[in-house]
């Protein structure tokens, strides 16, 4: 391309934010950019642009929608990177958007296969930019598609996938252009958007840090945050040995993850189930045999919080 046609594109490129009118075109955009997977419902739509209107952004040019993206402001400490698109924009209806949260969340970009090679994408970018930047928004945060690893995921895991890309030795759509566009891969998320078979369901958490932000200390104190604790029922069966012990108390801690808890509390006195092991006799006997048991029960949890990314709260053990 020219510079003189490079420059008659870009006068005819117009950014703006989205609009109610715009929900046609940008349906047949989804589906030209992600064949299978599902488009946003009016419902999902209208929510967006009710709840954070300046978040939503389209690229027109010559009068068509050739590219878009999608966003909400969050508070980003409760979602880590176990979350999946889904709980993180709330199904595409962003009721979870918060004004006083610190990070603006990237839910989708994309760019019409009929207007690609026009750097669309940076400016969607840019428009981010300026945006966290407008709203003192310490960063930008994002769950990055990688569609180009489904081909390769015979060869390589994932993380050789990312890592190629990084190198420049692979060429991912999604990945190479957020690289290029400052953002710092931070890590990869499995399981973050199922339908996406060209992904094969990974995607890579990214983020590009706001250099004009300035903390303001009381917010911190004002801004209420969700987290989510999992009380567990114990029964205190008899058991057999530590290791019988150990098999109970993970059954509970991996539902706890599954069901993606930030803590997982365990009744005080729960180390008493394994006396029904030992067999010392008289009440200080067996608290002086329990206490031996205290090294083990220690690494038990600690394994299992590191393990399963997961906060547990445990009663104490005795000490003898």
């Amino acid at each position: 391309m020219s510079d003189d046609h490079f420059e008659a594109v870009q006068k005819n490129i117009r950014l703006r934010n989205l609009k109610k009118k715009d929900y046609k075109e940008l349906i047949r955009m989804q589906q030209e950019c992600f064949p299978g997977m599902e488009v946003w419902s009016k419902a999902q739509y209208r929510s967006q642009l009710e709840r954070f209107p300046e978040g939503q952004f389209c690229i027109e040019y010559e009068g068509q929608i050739a590219a878009s993206c999608s966003s909400l402001i969050i508070d980003f400490d409760p979602y880590t990177e176990r979350r999946s698109w889904a709980e993180i924009c709330d199904h595409g209806y962003i009721r979870n958007h918060n004004p006083e949260g610190d990070s603006l969340y990237g839910i989708e970009i994309m760019v019409s296969p009929r207007f690609r090679g026009m750097k669309l994408a940076r400016r969607l970018y840019e428009a981010r930019k300026e945006l966290a930047r407008e709203k003192n928004l310490m960063r930008i945060v994002i769950g990055g598609r990688l569609p180009g690893y489904a081909k390769y995921q015979d060869e390589m895991t994932v993380r050789e996938y990312v890592e190629k890309v990084q190198t420049k030795s692979l060429y991912d759509p999604v990945l190479t252009a957020q690289l290029a566009n400052a953002f710092t891969l931070k890590r990869i998320i499995k399981n973050y958007l199922g339908e996406d078979k060209a992904s094969a369901g990974y995607a890579t958490f990214l983020e590009w840090t706001n250099l004009d932000y300035a903390p303001a200390p009381e917010k911190r104190y004002l801004a209420s945050r969700a987290v989510r604790i999992c009380t567990v029922q114990y029964g205190l069966r008899t058991i057999t040995d530590f290791d019988d012990f150990a098999r109970q108390v993970e059954y509970f801690v991996n539902v706890a993850s599954e069901k993606k808890s930030d803590y997982v509390l365990f009744p005080e006195l729960v180390t008493s189930q394994m006396l029904s092991f030992l067999k010392a006799g008289r009440p200080e006997q067996s608290a002086r045999e329990l206490a031996k048991y205290t090294p083990q029960y220690l690494e038990l949890f600690s394994g299992l919080a590191i393990r399963y990314y997961i906060n547990i709260i445990v009663g104490g053990t005795f000490v003898g």
